[in-house]
């Protein structure tokens, strides 16, 4: 029989130092019960030789000296089945949505294993999002790593729930899933999440996890452990393709930052704990493709940089770790442009493996090189323009900076509620190279550009054949 001792010591912030009464482990899960006889949910974060320091998950109002503590020898675990698709949970997987706790099949560490790296296999298979800047510029590939940096103020939240409505696996009838994470979100926040998921119908294939801006810091480090749990469970049980969408992760590493002050550690970069490295590293490396599995997880973790400073520490190590990057640009922003996704500083390190002939199409990546060169050549010119003023460019400079113009317009913007096929954006590329001069499109194939260029023959067949047949029918009258 578990026993319940009345030794702690000490409250600090989120944490209670109890005096060492047995052997405790890691993560262990505990229960504190108050003089008036609730009860709150705890897990040891460390150990010493005399005391044991635990986190609490509701909080350490009201605990004090009297409280009594009860450690349960289990770490915490996720009740897991695949009636989780459909609902929306809190952090700490408690529902929200008014229906029945999960009847489990089986539950779940929340830690998770490590993934072999000799087991891993290489994502070389893409998911369609909707939005042309990433399909057709910084392509998504199953298994892949690719965070979205933003700054405050800017739509990041609607791009990540146009995200979660529109994404999809083309071309299979395999199973395919989103579990949408939400750490640190307003009470706001959370009702335009949970109404969009219900009114579209996205919630029918996702799990969503919402761990609002008043709950406790030792939730919100718990939060995205669920989710991934309930991924790998999805993914490695019943073979779903599942996109794990984590925002906001610089909410996440604030209480990190939280706890660590509370228990008094030496700070890092910016007064951040030097292991947030590795923290993050535990959370994103559950990311990927596993010999012998069909299912897959896919992560687009979402973070505000503070400042809008991509140096600061949560970027530059999320940089460091996963694959790629998709920056929201204010100035985009403030030209109205949705969603405003710079594809200049943003890149899919694993495109390249998941476009092409029999994926997506064998212009793509030609298409995405010359857009992309284009794009970077017409906003110099801008700079430019500025100092010698329009009248001064050539032909062709006016080309670039017209292309630039219209790629912001045409390609860049479009629908909050616009789900574009890949052949639809491609369509959109080429309708702007066909401003520029064909001796100008040196990064696509000469095959692909006769093929698919909207003034070159072989790109209207149909119409090359109306007009013979129309030619053949005024010879005869």
């Amino acid at each position: 029989m578990t026993k319940e001792y009345k030794t702690v010591s000490e409250i600090s912030g989120p944490l209670v130092f109890v005096e060492r009464t047995e052997p405790v482990g890691f993560n262990e899960l505990v229960e504190i019960t108050m003089p008036n006889g609730d009860r709150r949910r705890g897990q040891v974060l460390d150990t010493s030789e005399d005391y044991v320091a635990v986190q609490v998950f509701e909080g350490t109002t009201g605990i004090n000296r009297d409280a009594s503590v009860k450690f349960l020898g289990e770490t915490l675990k996720l009740p897991v089945s695949e009636d989780l698709l459909g609902r929306i949970l809190s952090g700490s997987g408690d529902p929200l949505d008014g229906g029945p706790d999960v009847v489990p099949e089986e539950r779940l560490d929340i830690e998770g294993a490590a993934i072999n790296p000799w087991a891993r296999e290489e994502p070389n298979e893409w998911i369609q999002t909707g939005i042309s800047t990433i399909d057709g510029m910084n392509t998504l590939v199953r298994g892949q790593k690719l965070p979205i940096f933003s700054s405050s103020g800017l739509p990041h939240n609607d791009i990540a729930l146009q995200i979660a409505r529109q994404a999809q696996v083309r071309g299979t009838d395999e199973e395919f899933a989103v579990v949408f994470c939400a750490m640190g979100i307003t009470h706001e926040e959370s009702s335009q999440f949970m109404s969009q998921f219900e009114q579209t119908g996205a919630l029918e294939r996702a799990v969503v996890f919402l761990n609002l801006a008043d709950d406790p810091a030792i939730e919100r480090m718990i939060t995205p452990r669920m989710a991934l749990t309930a991924a790998e469970y999805l993914a490695y049980e019943h073979d779903y393709h599942v996109l794990v969408i984590l925002t906001d992760m610089t909410n996440y590493c604030e209480s990190l930052r939280q706890i660590g002050a509370a228990r008094e550690e030496v700070p890092g970069r910016r007064g951040y704990p030097g292991y947030m490295y590795t923290d993050l590293a535990m959370l994103y490396e559950r990311a990927g493709r596993i010999e012998g599995r069909d299912g897959t997880i896919t992560q687009m973790p979402i973070l505000t940089m503070p400042g809008g400073d991509i140096t600061h520490p949560i970027p530059d190590l999320t940089g460091y770790i996963t694959e790629g990057q998709l920056v929201v640009d204010r100035d985009l922003h403030q030209k109205g442009i949705y969603p405003p996704i710079d594809v200049l500083p943003s890149l899919s390190r694993l495109m390249e493996g998941g476009i092409g002939e029999g994926l997506t199409r064998e212009d793509h990546g030609g298409v995405s090189d010359q857009c992309y060169a284009a794009y970077a050549e017409g906003k110099d010119l801008r700079g430019l323009v500025n100092i010698v003023g329009e009248e001064a460019l050539s032909d062709r400079d006016q080309d670039y900076l017209d292309f630039a113009d219209a790629f912001e317009d045409e390609f860049v913007r479009q629908g909050r509620e616009e789900d574009r096929a890949i052949e639809e954006t491609l369509g959109i590329g080429w309708e702007l190279l066909a401003k520029l001069d064909t001796d100008e499109l040196n990064r696509i194939d000469r095959e692909n550009v006769e093929t698919y260029h909207p003034e070159l023959g072989s790109a209207s067949p149909d119409e090359s054949a109306a007009d013979a047949s129309g030619e053949e029918l005024e010879a005869e009258a």
